[in-house]
């Protein structure tokens, strides 16, 4: 054995008519035995490693058993193929949970995948009104988590991933790679780790977990990380006491321009009917235009349209003043209560400054939510090729359809595994993750990517080109990238254009707040 190797590193090395075979707990045992081909494949298969067995036999891993993840194990499953669902948390849609609270601006026909409802058939399940309009709790407990039992040891809870490679090849490697099937590391919650073998990985992992920061460049702003007793990235839940209070009589500041700023500004203003100190100040990144707030009326999910009436509302009626052609580049801390509506103050009496890049200064506020969009966490695909967009971390042929620096329209064309394939075959990120950075993700869509993704898999390729699903238009599609052009049209969640003074807007009243939703 090399010094100082430890015998579970793997760099050991064995006598020409000596055996080292794998047990567990970490132990070795000399056998009377020559090193052959079969004897290391049996090692290999015990640590995980499937070896000498066709690619085809193999699961398709699956990362992720939300909403995309598990509509498409159903699609692989009525394609006659084995899916393998990876998901860290313990339950179906642990992301949804966290915002169960909200309701979706989608309706129950819009949020149920067709393979996922035949599969769910012989279940008994009951599809729900389609008309309605689900909570997260709804979705998850009355969709979700029933679609997760219908495919049962399938789908594995408390299992992070953590990496994804090919056998014995790292992203350098040219050779026979295609040949290789995929390995998968993963965490368990017992700290366990473990290797799967693939034939192919689809990574519905969303980005949930990586949201966008407070910083106007993409970074922290300079004391974010400080001030993470008072910054949260979540629209508050203020059926819970401890977030109502939280928010209460308190002057809050929330950055972000999308549906999720929309919802936490109706929600705050509604908090200021039984806490009258309660103030929000709306911080937008980019200059006025005719779609700060929307689609509007325009918009063919009138729910999410409803939405920015709803933020219309909350700044009319004086429970919201909105600040734009602000970019954040650092958070202060100051004592005492400094000015403007809402009178509480943090911890030991100390409140909060967000400065701008060009020096401005809006007054101390209490609590901050950062509601600025999400990026993909790319980590654990590092040995994978990957063909991405430099901007939007999309891949490269869906990138252009949804750039928000191209167009704001909160729609894009329908695609599948054409658009979405990589040099690295057999690898596909869909939902959320193929998204990126770009905003405006409709369940819709990613149903229909997994959709022709599983047709890919199947070797059904006329299926996979097809389209099969129309798209509801935002009634907000207009240009963009015009930077720092005060009039400009926005450029999505967290991007867009940027007035060289801010403006505190007064927008007509009479809009009635909408459903929550995100």
């Amino acid at each position: 054995m090399a010094p100082g190797c430890p015998p579970a590193a793997g760099c050991h090395r064995a006598p020409a008519t000596r055996l080292f075979r794998y047990l567990p707990m970490l132990t070795y045992v000399e056998t009377d035995a020559m090193l052959t081909e079969q004897s290391i494949d049996g090692y290999r298969n015990r640590i995980g490693v499937i070896v000498n067995q066709p690619n085809a036999a193999l699961p398709i891993v699956v990362i992720g058993a939300g909403p995309i993840g598990l509509a498409a194990a159903s699609h692989l499953v009525a394609r006659g193929l084995e899916p393998l669902v990876l998901e860290a948390g313990d339950g179906a849609g642990s992301a949804v949970r966290e915002w169960s609270h909200l309701r979706l601006f989608s309706t129950w026909s819009e949020v149920v995948d067709p393979a996922a409802e035949k599969l769910l058939a012989p279940t008994g399940w009951v599809r729900p009104d389609g008309a309605g309009y689900p909570t997260g709790s709804d979705w998850v407990q009355r969709y979700l988590q029933p679609l997760a039992d219908a495919l049962g040891d399938r789908v594995r809870f408390g299992t992070r991933v953590t990496g994804v490679s090919r056998l014995g090849r790292d992203r350098v490697v040219d050779a026979d790679r295609e040949r290789q099937p995929f390995t998968v590391r993963i965490l368990n919650t017992d700290g366990t780790e473990e290797r799967i073998t693939a034939r192919a990985v689809v990574d519905a992992s969303g980005t949930w977990s990586t949201p966008g920061p407070l910083g106007g460049d993409g970074l922290p702003a300079l004391g974010e990380r400080t001030a993470a007793d008072r910054v949260s990235y979540r629209v508050p839940d203020l059926r819970d006491e401890a977030q109502r209070a939280r928010y209460a009589g308190k002057r809050t500041a929330v950055i972000g321009s999308g549906a999720s700023a929309f919802t936490a500004l109706a929600l705050l203003a509604g908090l200021a009917e039984d806490a009258p100190d309660t103030k929000a100040v709306w911080v937008l990144r980019r200059g006025l235009s005719g779609s700060t707030f929307g689609g509007g009326e325009s918009d063919q999910l009138p729910a999410r349209g409803a939405l920015g009436l709803a933020a219309k509302a909350a700044v009319d009626s004086g429970k919201a003043d909105a600040v734009t052609g602000f970019r954040a580049v650092a958070i202060e801390t100051r004592t005492g209560t400094g000015s403007g509506s809402g009178t509480g103050t943090g911890t030991d009496g100390e409140r909060l400054v967000i400065v701008a890049e060009d020096g401005r200064r809006l007054d101390p506020v209490d609590e901050v939510v950062v509601l600025t969009g999400f990026r993909p966490d790319l980590s654990f695909l590092a040995e994978l090729r990957l063909g991405l967009d430099e901007r939007l971390q999309a891949p490269v042929e869906l990138a252009p359809l949804i750039d928000p620096n191209v167009h704001s329209c909160g729609t894009v064309y329908p695609h599948g595994a054409g658009q979405l394939a990589h040099p690295e075959k057999d690898v596909y990120l869909v939902g959320m993750k193929s998204y990126g950075r770009a905003p405006t993700f409709l369940a819709m869509t990613g149903f229909e990517q997994v959709r022709s993704v599983a047709a890919a898999l199947a070797g059904d390729h006329e299926a996979a080109a097809r389209v099969e699903l129309t798209l509801p238009e935002t009634g907000v599609c207009g240009g963009s990238g015009l930077f720092d052009e005060p009039g400009a049209a926005p450029a999505g969640e967290d991007g867009g254009c940027c007035a060289t003074t801010p403006a505190t807007l007064r927008i007509g009243a009479g809009a009635p707040a909408g459903s929550g939703g995100c």
